[in-house]
């Protein structure tokens, strides 16, 4: 006897896709080929939208606060609380005006779901795509707390596990790691076979090695070490340039005008191109000599994932879920992280030894196969929502 169809609502901080946000889309298909109506909360429309669509979801527009590290501020924290007293009552509507028979909080950026589930007296998971394991621990304890109001905990990796058991081992006694399921290009076809040296060219014509990053604009995704490796590769006379494809968080447009101010210098003017964000990024993986994540925290890391799958030869930093994903010397190579000149050694030893490039894309695309299928993480998803909406 089959489960009757029952009301699964979603909550999601951004209608943009990068990595939390495709996985949600998996959730999605997981629970609407399980036979759920699935109901999708966002903040305004974008990206995502269609997407979500596409898989079957319903979409609810509602602004909720989002908990940023940039907010952590006593001012900023005052408004925050402020924010959240003004939205809660909403929320709590939809889940009563939806019949929810569950909720599903894609990160804990989005705390208030948490309340609002327990306040309308429904059954709610949460599934952690950060992975906080520096700073205060205080705060640290703080930013993991809401996590004591779900039932169900999911995290994307042991990383992710163990940053919350270092604050907060209270938060973790009912998480459970699933790996991220990661879709591969159309057709499942890798790329061609990475070249290094003058045959490997830019979308633009010219002969320079490219070099890929896909992802936010952001210090902890570590774009700033990764021109600061190209400048150390363009200084050892090498004709090499940067594709970066993604955005920056609002109020991270700082950062964003650092990088474009460096990348502007005599030494790197016209090395670097600013995609701005991009979906699907295959093509532009697919030009790339290397993809680089270059990340000083990486809860998981779907662009690697998504690069190997893409047949290219990955660099990443050794920093928390990176280190699942890439094994140095066989699946990719690991460098210490916020090393520029340890990363532009090992993009310099990847483009010099197509051999090595070659043998490392080829293995990368057989673990990444293996390891972050999508219908393994979807059966998983079912199964947990399954166990949710039995208690």
């Amino acid at each position: 006897m089959s489960r009757p169809t029952s009301t699964v609502v979603m909550g999601h901080h951004t209608p943009d896709v990068y990595g939390s946000d495709l996985q949600l889309l998996e959730s999605v298909s997981a629970l609407v080929d399980a036979g759920h109506r699935v109901v999708v909360t966002l903040p305004g429309e974008g990206p995502l939208t269609p997407l979500l669509r596409e898989r079957g979801a319903e979409i609810r527009t509602i602004e909720v606060p989002v908990l940023r590290k940039s907010a952590l501020t006593p001012f900023g924290l005052i408004g925050l609380a402020a924010q959240m007293l003004r939205r809660l009552p909403a929320m709590v509507r939809l889940l009563r005006r939806e019949r929810a028979a569950a909720v599903y909080v894609n990160t804990v950026t989005v705390p208030l779901w948490l309340v609002a589930a327990r306040i309308a007296r429904r059954p709610v998971l949460c599934h952690v795509h950060e992975a906080q394991d520096a700073g205060p621990r205080l705060l640290r304890a703080a930013l993991a707390a809401p996590l004591l109001l779900a039932d169900r905990v999911l995290v994307n990796s042991l990383a992710s596990r163990r940053a919350l058991a270092d604050a907060l081992p209270r938060a973790v006694r009912h998480a459970t790691v699933v790996y991220n399921g990661v879709c591969g290009p159309p057709a499942d076809e890798p790329a061609d076979e990475p070249a290094g040296g003058s045959e490997a060219r830019s979308g633009q014509g010219s002969p320079a090695d490219r070099i890929v990053m896909v992802g936010r604009l952001s210090p902890r995704k570590g774009t700033d070490v990764l021109v600061a490796a190209l400048a150390r590769l363009v200084g050892e006379g090498r004709d090499v340039a940067l594709d970066l494809a993604g955005t920056a968080f609002p109020g991270y447009e700082w950062f964003e005008e650092e990088l474009r101010t460096r990348a502007a210098a005599d030494d790197l003017r016209g090395r670097v191109v600013f995609h701005g964000y991009l979906n699907p990024v295959w093509d532009l993986l697919a030009a790339g000599a290397v993809v680089v994540v270059p990340s000083r925290l990486e809860p998981f890391g779907n662009t690697a994932v998504e690069a190997q799958l893409a047949g290219r030869p990955v660099v990443v930093a050794g920093v928390q879920g990176l280190t699942e994903i890439v094994t140095d010397g066989e699946t990719g190579l690991v460098v210490p992280p916020e090393d520029d000149a340890a990363l532009a050694a090992a993009i310099g030893r990847v483009l010099d030894d197509p051999a090595l490039a070659v043998r490392l894309a080829a293995a990368g695309r057989r673990s990444a196969q293996e390891r972050f299928g999508t219908a393994a993480y979807r059966a998983r998803i079912r199964a947990e929502i399954t166990g949710l909406l039995d208690r």
